[in-house]
């Protein structure tokens, strides 16, 4: 992957609005193969981690990767805060089903051996095991030149929690939803956000936005991980949460076949601007590709949605849950699984 093209960009008149399925990402296709591979596997429980049932509790297990991020990282020859998101994109799963990480194991497969870029990786898998409260467990490095070009790492996540901290799973019409902002763009959506800011700039231009960053740069910022909300909402009567990753914000529709109102999310970043301007990306796309900037929600009765606003340090009530079918109002759109 280089961001260097060979021809001169087209006019911007030429150009047409980007879709994340015409990057070669279909979310509907990507959904429909996740669910034939677990059909395959056999018993499955969980939006968002597979449980076990080990007695008075459960072992949940989440696996993901990073996705094309790591072309960005490529790119901008930074590896240090791909770590991060590998931990981010695992352990945040297992809070959206209400289950404590506990420790965490990696996978890097790489096309050659090279120690500095081990080494950055490591180092942001160690913070992302910081900031996620696990124990960084081990991990398996394998060379494949022949199936890997550059390198590709993924982990899986462990954890605990007793059968009564678990979330039910499903929303309650009536409830507040309860929302945490997100870091910018996480590990989902790259492969359009890559796509759009590509056809006029480097990776290594300033971002326009905030000049003292570079647009790879502000592309790296690492996945916000949401370990430190578990807590708080075990504390109150949380039905449903939801890790707003692939899919945008028709994630919410895991919680529940009920009507979403998000009618105070928070502002997105400016990130978002620029990947939809330079994109002539639509609304819609960009509302059921990213976060947007709110990357943790969860279902609540309002008092207790309330009493956990004022217990976190920057969590707000971004909106209702209502009875109808699968549907999400957002800054006046109306998206659909």
């Amino acid at each position: 992957m280089t961001d260097e093209r060979e021809d001169e960009p087209a006019e911007e008149s030429e150009q047409e609005g980007l879709t994340y399925a015409e990057t070669g990402v279909d979310i509907d296709a990507s959904e429909a193969a996740t669910k034939a591979l677990i059909g395959a596997a056999g018993e499955f429980e969980g939006d968002y981690a597979g449980l076990v049932d080990i007695g008075d509790q459960y072992l949940a297990l989440a696996t993901d990767g990073v996705g094309t991020k790591l072309l960005v990282a490529e790119a901008m020859d930074d590896y240090s805060t791909i770590g991060i998101d590998c931990m981010a994109m695992n352990a945040n799963d297992l809070v959206a089903t209400g289950v404590e990480p506990v420790a965490f194991v990696d996978y890097l497969a790489v096309e050659a051996p090279d120690e500095e870029t081990s080494e950055e990786i490591g180092a942001g898998l160690r913070e992302g095991a910081k900031r996620a409260g696990v124990a960084l467990v081990g991990g398996e490095t394998a060379v494949m030149p022949d199936v890997i070009k550059g390198l590709d790492i993924a982990g899986t996540c462990a954890g605990l929690a007793p059968k009564d901290s678990v979330f039910p799973g499903e929303a309650v019409a009536g409830d507040a939803i309860v929302g945490w902002p997100s870091s910018g763009i996480h590990s989902n959506g790259l492969t359009l956000a890559r796509e759009a800011v590509t056809r006029n700039h480097e990776y290594s231009d300033p971002f326009p936005p905030n000049y003292d960053v570079s647009i790879g740069e502000e592309l790296l910022t690492p996945t916000r991980i949401y370990s430190d909300v578990l807590p708080v909402l075990r504390d109150h009567e949380t039905h449903a949460a939801a890790h707003v990753t692939g899919g945008g914000w028709t994630n919410l529709t895991r919680m529940g076949a009920f009507h979403y109102d998000i009618d105070a999310p928070f502002e997105a970043q400016p990130v978002y601007e620029f990947v939809q301007d330079e994109g002539d990306v639509s609304d819609e796309e960009m509302h059921r590709t990213f976060n947007m900037g709110t990357g943790f929600v969860a279902a609540l009765p309002e008092e207790d949605a309330e009493a956990v606003v004022e217990a976190s340090q920057d969590a707000r009530i971004v909106g209702s849950v209502a009875d109808g079918d699968e549907t999400v109002s957002i800054r006046g759109l109306e998206l659909r699984d």
